[in-house]
């Protein structure tokens, strides 16, 4: 142990905060937390202390360590996680770089709101869902949405092409319409508010719709569009209600095929298991909303060799839920978390509503046994696929 390494331990206060490990080039090789900095950081250079070989290896290269004292726990994981997302420290426990997973977006700050893939997540204003590990998946969905709800895809600016609602125009506003629609028009794949085809209520019900369904709604959707129907067919409109028909019938497959693994309540939940090899683990997770499932996603973890499970575990709450435009009131885990509580508290701050974590082993109330095996079993197949993917390299 160098002295720099000396001095800082024994400048460590008795406070919680998080501390970076470095190497000799000054690289960050791992971020963790502590409750007390004092006895955390200097439980690795104690010689009664069992390391794992990964904290050994690790300890070997530490030339220095820099800390930060913050006000409680639930502070701490934030920091943690904000540092890890920034630095990915090779010793930490990485979700894949999280660059790589698609959103899809109802971009609601805009008139006339779009739905669209994009990279990332943000907080200002629009709804995102996901993120979701497949990007031909996105596209699908989005393909389907467009089916079924006809909204527009084009990048005009629309703040022209209907005056606000319940407000005053701006300054100076005057209405400016497009000449003629497009071919989406034509295929009823967009209902043309930029000819005044449709108005701003009837397009904003539209974009409504898009987002109950991508909550999991889709009984509300279905209710929705049957009243459109009738509505159509009593206005003698039978070709309008012939397409509506249509798109409830797209709807009732997708219910369908949700039937075949529910959950016994009515909450939104997510469902996580994970299997390992040498030094990845591939998390599985099934969102529930409503009762149904409505989808599933599966996400690699890097450096996970002499991990235990609930280290695993908790770095995927971290990752995951950090960079997540959702968070259910129920997350049921297989491997309980190290810092459980805090990570609670955490996600009710997010979520500004009650959160709980519960572990699987009584045995998965509210989850039927086939919604189990099938979690549980496909972790373990993609990571089996995986491995035989590099073996053949």
């Amino acid at each position: 142990m160098n002295e720099k390494i000396q001095s800082v331990l024994n400048s460590l206060p008795h406070k919680p905060g998080i501390y970076l490990m470095k190497d000799a080039q000054g690289n960050i090789l791992y971020v963790g937390k502590a409750i007390s900095l004092y006895n955390r950081v200097r439980s690795y250079f104690q010689e009664s202390t069992d390391l794992s070989p990964k904290n050994r290896s690790m300890v070997a290269k530490v030339d220095d360590i820099e800390f930060l004292v913050v006000k409680n726990e639930v502070e701490a994981l934030v920091l943690e996680s904000n540092y890890i997302k920034q630095y990915r420290p090779r010793y930490n426990v990485l979700m894949r770089d999280d660059k790589s997973y698609p959103y899809i977006k109802v971009s609601l700050t805009e008139d006339f709101p779009r739905v669209y893939r994009v990279r990332s997540f943000q907080r200002d204003g629009n709804r995102y869902f996901g993120p979701y590990t497949n990007s031909g998946a996105v596209d699908a969905t989005l393909d389907l949405l467009n089916k079924l709800f006809a909204f527009r895809t084009c990048r005009y600016d629309a703040s022209t092409w209907a005056p606000p609602v319940n407000k005053e125009p701006p300054p100076g506003w005057k209405q400016k319409l497009l000449p003629r629609p497009c071919t989406q028009y034509y295929i009823h794949r967009c209902i043309a508010p930029c000819v005044a085809y449709a108005s701003r209520e009837e397009y904003d019900t539209v974009i409504k719709q898009v987002i109950l369904f991508l909550e999991g709604k889709h009984d509300e959707v279905v209710k929705s569009l049957q009243e459109k129907m009738h509505e159509a067919a009593e206005n003698l409109n039978f070709e309008e209600a012939a397409r509506i028909r249509d798109r409830i019938q797209a709807v009732e497959r997708v219910l369908e095929k949700q039937r075949i693994i529910s959950t016994e309540g009515q909450d939104d939940q997510d469902v996580i298991a994970f299997a390992s090899s040498e030094d990845e683990t591939c998390v599985m997770t099934f969102f529930f909303r409503n009762g149904k499932l409505i989808g599933r996603e599966f996400f690699i973890l890097q450096g996970t060799r002499d991990s235990s499970p609930g280290e695993v575990m908790t770095s995927f709450l971290q990752q995951f839920y950090e960079s997540s435009p959702h968070i259910p009131p129920e997350i049921v885990i297989e491997a309980e978390p190290d810092d459980r509580a805090v990570i609670q508290v955490w996600l009710r701050e997010k979520r500004k509503g009650a959160v709980t974590i519960r572990k699987r082993s009584s045995p998965w109330k509210n989850c039927r046994k086939r919604s189990t095996w099938l979690l549980h079993h496909s972790a373990s197949s993609v990571t089996i696929s995986r491995i035989r993917r590099e073996q053949t390299r």
